[in-house]
């Protein structure tokens, strides 16, 4: 979609929206419609929360999702398992995850995956920090859970991940295939990724 007339707020709003993942021109025009259908009351507090969401949320020091309080409410929850991390690339995968309620341990958010046609090493994901924490809860710390998309950066990574984490002498085990290949677990309903969770394989 080309740049809008700046003079054309209608214009502008369905640009902004089509830049969203997953929404085209059709679908921004459609929400940009139903926007201005709305009392200006939802569009002050759509814009406000937008805002909101920018200036207060952060990124956990512990599992790096994304928060409001850090370390987050997951990795301060003392009901959780402490034994178990689950490894994943975006934190919307976390929400995917928790949502199917069958991960009861913590989380550990890479920020994507190794991609060196995209120039995405090691160095520009958070393994660097993983390593540090399992280190540091070696004597808590039983299992890790690679919980990469089924994509070939996401196997990639699980892979690199292995060879890494094996060393430590933990249980280091992977979602099982019941996930569609090349998909991606936020788009994956709750009982797919349960039964995936439930399933997981051990890496070697």
């Amino acid at each position: 979609m080309q740049s809008p007339n700046r003079q054309d707020p209608v214009a502008k709003l369905i640009f902004e929206l089509s830049k969203l993942p997953g929404i085209g021109e059709k679908t921004a025009t459609r929400l940009t419609y139903y926007i201005l259908k709305q009392d200006i009351e939802y569009s002050k507090s759509l814009a406000e929360a937008l805002i909101n969401a920018k200036q207060k949320i952060g990124l956990c020091e512990t599992c790096f999702t994304f928060t409001d309080v850090s370390p987050c409410r997951i990795c301060s929850d003392a009901q959780r398992d402490q034994s178990m991390i689950c490894v994943v690339e975006r934190p919307s995968d976390v929400f995917s995850i928790d949502s199917a309620g069958a991960h009861k341990g913590l989380y550990h958010v890479l920020h994507g995956a190794l991609s060196p046609l995209d120039g995405i090493g090691p160095d520009e994901l958070k393994i660097r920090e993983l390593l540090h924490r399992i280190h540091q809860h070696q004597d808590v710390l039983k299992e890790v859970i690679l919980a990469t998309n089924p994509s070939v950066e996401g196997e990639a990574t699980a892979l690199y991940l292995t060879r890494l984490i094996k060393p430590f002498g933990l249980r280091l085990t992977q979602l099982a295939h019941g996930l569609p290949v090349g998909g991606q677990l936020e788009y994956t309903d709750r009982q797919t990724i349960g039964k995936a969770m439930e399933n997981r394989v051990e890496m070697t």
